[in-house]
């Protein structure tokens, strides 16, 4: 057994390596740089901590982990101390005391892995200290976690990541290792940039998460929406909503309190202690739903997030990637949900333009908010468009019913020959698992009312040399004789009433998608109201047809509960009544342990460990020592107590 794989084993109590992660540690382990792009819930920690561990055996020192949460820090330190590590974090949570004790422990080579946020770590304090180590060959790795966070381009931007070039520039011999979950092609070039990562190797995983369902609907009554997906859907479950305002997190939180769920706010605005006392209880209690601002989420390490629902549009697809990431991490089914609608295109466009950033800066945000806008109007598969904005191409599953074979997904659709019948086969990618997929979406020929809806912005800015906001516009087109209407004389506009056949979701969908495929834009600075782009010409010449997703109706109101989902997990399906018995009485066991050492009960166990326990219902420490998730450490410390638990359950 190579080193590597003993300390996995060992340590971790896992039989294998996932995906690339043998490949990393091998590389890591014997020196050389890399930058790893990995999606959450891959299992990006074990490819820095199996190699802090191997190293140290070998005599190389601690390893420096950059973190930039310190949530993260606490969960994963007090994780490594579970599995036997000698692990520590350095941050504004410990007083001077508890400070001085680590650094000495540091320079006395008691730690293997000391955690750290990029603004301590570039202090002259902790650079002597690191000045220290170095001159006696005790600096193993540095790794960066959240590496996007170096980049301007990346959607949680850490200055402070900016000056960490100086580990490269002050010790060159000590290798690096770079972690992200998010990164498109030019954030992946400004990380390798700003941490002068030219020659490390690239490691880059799929960006596939199969056991997610996304799911993107018309937004129509995001609260009432949200309520029943969750209360049909995710009953009892763990989740996170996303908001676009600290005031959108309160109301939603307390309305969702109100139906018997029990949720959180999470936003900057809340007392320091309040938002620690609500993500202690998202991470340790089941069933809570978190409604956060994007300041919740970076490193949360909940395996058992059933879902994450968007009731505003994010401002780009890596943060929707990162964020929607956080749901299932344990591989279970989960759940991707977002309502969108046309003000939240305003929105998102309106933040950009009025930003105080160089125009260059804002040009690229306009187009990663149209790669958004794109994969939200998509009629085909959402996750094939996902993927391909990551630069992977999907490898597309057999559609129900087909004959086909298997195709890469990722370009044009293509007709392929179908089987011996001869027939040709559409190979438009089918992934099985997002909405597009599974229910496929009406189209409807929209060059009518898409021409006329450009015809109606074009006229009343060339009536009134204004232009007007998307209410007014709708308004003259389905001929409503409004105030203002009469006010600027639009009645007399040869396009009033000429759309009055259209509802009015078909008309702010097509807007909507309109300014998603670049014809119309919203111009801020004149109280957001839309102009014509370049793109809308061919339209209004008929000499481009707009082929739109249909407008959907609102979804029934009634209230249809279904079983919990946790249910349907593959580990938890198969036990039969009195492995669900052990189950149930290790994971009450868990809990109390957890509670003891102030750690989330997934620190102690996972479910798919209590699973197999209650699976295989062992008899002794050598039956439990073989099951997955029990390293030496924990079988050392938990070992009798966990066959005491399963023995009396049984």
């Amino acid at each position: 057994m190579s080193p590597a794989l003993a300390v996995l084993h060992d340590v971790f109590g896992y039989a294998a390596f996932r995906g690339q992660q043998a490949e990393i540690v091998d590389h890591v382990s014997a020196g050389g740089d890399a930058l790893v792009l990995m999606p959450t819930g891959g299992g990006k920690s074990l490819c820095y901590q199996v190699p802090a561990l191997v190293r140290q055996q070998a005599g190389r020192g601690v390893t420096l982990v950059i973190s930039p949460l310190i949530a993260l820090m606490h969960d994963q330190v007090g994780a490594l101390r579970e599995a036997g590590v000698a692990a520590a974090f350095l941050n504004s949570t410990l007083d001077w005391e508890q400070t001085e004790d680590i650094e000495r422990r540091l320079l006395a080579g008691q730690l293997t892995l000391l955690y750290a946020a990029p603004e301590r770590v570039t202090t002259p304090r902790f650079l002597g200290l690191l000045d220290t180590l170095a001159a006696h060959g005790q600096l193993a790795l540095f790794a960066i976690d959240e590496a996007h966070c170096v980049s301007q381009w990346g959607h949680d931007f850490r200055p402070e990541y900016r000056a960490l070039t100086v580990l490269h520039e002050r010790w060159p011999q000590v290798p690096r290792i770079a972690l992200t979950a998010t990164a498109d092609a030019i954030t992946r070039a400004d990380i390798v940039e700003r941490l002068q990562l030219q020659d490390a190797r690239p490691f880059v995983s799929s960006f596939d998460r199969p056991n997610i369902t996304y799911r993107l609907v018309e937004k129509q009554d995001a609260t009432r929406q949200l309520l029943q997906f969750i209360e049909r859907e995710h009953e009892g479950e763990a989740g996170i909503v996303y908001c676009q305002s600290r005031k959108r997190v309160e109301e939603l939180a307390a309305t969702l309190c109100q139906r018997g769920i029990d949720a959180l706010p999470y936003h900057a605005g809340l007392p320091a202690d309040e938002r620690q006392r609500n993500q202690d209880r998202f991470l340790r209690e089941d069933g809570v739903v978190m409604c956060a601002t994007i300041a919740f989420g970076m490193g949360i390490d909940k395996p058992d997030v059933r879902f994450v629902a968007h009731v505003d549009l994010p401002k780009n697809i890596e943060g929707y990637y990162q964020e929607t990431g956080r749901a299932g991490r344990d591989g279970d089914p989960a759940d991707a949900w977002m309502a969108y609608g046309l003000q939240d295109v305003v929105n998102q466009r309106r933040m950009i333009d009025e930003s105080p950033a160089e125009e260059d800066f804002k040009q690229v945000m306009r187009g990663k908010l149209d790669a958004l806008l794109a994969l939200a109007e998509a009629t085909d598969c959402r996750r094939a468009r996902l993927l391909a904005y990551f630069g992977e191409a999907m490898v597309s599953k057999l559609r129900p019913n087909s004959d086909a074979h298997e195709s890469i997904a990722g370009g044009a659709v293509q007709e392929l020959a179908g089987a011996e019948n001869g027939s040709q086969f559409n190979s438009q990618p089918y992934c099985g698992n997002c909405d597009n997929c599974l229910q496929p979406p009406d189209v409807w020929d929209a060059t009518d009312c898409a021409r006329k809806l450009l015809s109606t912005v074009f006229r009343v800015r060339e009536m009134s040399g204004i232009g007007f906001g998307a209410g007014h516009l709708m308004d003259i087109l389905r001929g409503k004789a409004t105030d203002k209407v009469r006010q600027y004389g639009h009645e007399r506009l040869s396009t009033f009433g000429l759309g009055a056949e259209f509802s009015e979701a078909q008309l702010r969908s097509v807007l909507r998608q309109l300014i998603a495929v670049g014809a119309l834009q919203v111009d801020a600075q004149a109280f957001n109201t839309l102009q014509l782009l370049p793109a809308a010409r061919p339209i209004l010449r008929g000499e481009q047809p707009v082929r739109l997703r249909a407008a959907s109706a609102a979804p029934p109101r009634e209230r249809v509960r279904r079983p919990r989902a946790a249910a349907a997990s593959p580990a938890l399906a198969s036990l039969d009544a009195a492995a669900q018995q052990r189950f149930a009485a290790l994971k009450a066991w868990r809990g109390e342990v957890a509670r003891e050492h102030n750690l989330p009960a997934y620190v102690i166990f996972h479910d798919a460990t209590l699973a197999a326990i209650a699976q295989q219902a062992p008899r002794t420490l050598d039956e439990l020592n073989g099951i997955s998730g029990i390293g030496a450490s924990k079988l050392e410390r938990y070992g009798q107590e966990v066959l005491r638990v399963a023995g009396a359950a049984a």
